[in-house]
């Protein structure tokens, strides 16, 4: 079992940069692929991007890519997503994801962080 907790979220304004961590506890963290989703008031939960269990393979929303980068470390056992050109549409509340499966859709994720809010002002 792993547990996960992000951090980083916040206010910004279009156009800035957030950074967003997810630590995760227990020494498997390196056997699952991790994602990361968010949510907006109303809306489903959406897919932003993954990695692979060794940080060699990533995949970006449509909605991100250009703009999102998903990394690893696994000696410390966080993922980040860096994000930049934020939009006002990009706000929602992420989540961090950890699954035997990945991809993107959130039901192959067993775990899940309770989430971090950014907010993004036009």
């Amino acid at each position: 079992q792993v547990q996960l907790v992000e951090s980083g979220g916040g206010l910004v304004q279009a156009g800035g940069s957030l950074r967003l961590s997810c630590a995760a506890s227990g020494r498997t963290f390196s056997s699952y692929v991790m994602g990361w989703f968010r949510q907006a008031p109303g809306k489903e939960r959406e897919f932003v991007a993954s990695v692979s269990r060794s940080g060699g393979t990533t995949y970006l929303a449509d909605s991100v890519k250009g703009r999102f980068t998903i990394s690893r470390d696994n000696a410390e056992n966080t993922v980040y997503l860096q994000m930049n050109t934020l939009k006002p549409e990009d706000t929602a509340v992420y989540y961090c994801a950890a699954g035997t499966v990945g991809g993107s859709y959130y039901r192959r994720y067993d775990y899940w962080g309770p989430g971090t809010q950014v907010t993004v002002s036009s």
